[in-house]
């Protein structure tokens, strides 16, 4: 496995936040979504949109890993937003482009997830995964999660 840098994402990555969320969303939800609403939350235009905007809050902590230089693993973490208690964080999102999928990247992303929310106090994370999408749910329950 070629080494991946993680560091925290700038403004400037929202165009490279985009195109790995979208390309994720098209190869992993592809079988599971309606083509419509597959469509409609992989407008490339709107998703670079949203990245500007959510980057400009501290709230959400959005991490970008690059394999060789080039961004291939995102992933966006916060306080949950479901009114929990207050030590539970909540994995908003991880991504990465499929040409890499199972050669450990998502696992080092979600590592570094994981440090940083201990770091920041939080005891317990939460998040949600499509019921058909065996492969994340297989991925989060070798790291420990559970339904």
């Amino acid at each position: 496995m070629e080494p991946m840098i993680i560091r925290k994402a700038r403004p400037e990555d929202a165009a490279a936040l985009a195109r790995i969320q979208t390309a994720s969303w098209r190869d992993g939800f592809g079988d599971i979504l309606p083509p419509d609403i597959l469509e409609a939350h992989t407008d490339l235009v709107q998703v670079e949109a949203m990245y500007r905007r959510v980057l400009q809050h501290p709230v959400v902590h959005i991490l970008i890993g690059s394999v060789g230089g080039t961004p291939h693993c995102i992933a966006a973490w916060s306080a949950n937003r479901d009114g929990l208690a207050e030590d539970v964080a909540e994995l908003i999102c991880i991504h990465s482009l499929s040409s890499r999928w199972r050669c450990g990247y998502g696992s080092a992303m979600m590592q570094q997830v994981l440090s940083e929310m201990r770091h920041a106090a939080f005891r317990r994370a939460v998040l949600w995964v499509f019921t058909e999408n065996r492969r994340a749910r297989a991925f989060y329950e070798a790291l420990g999660f559970s339904a």
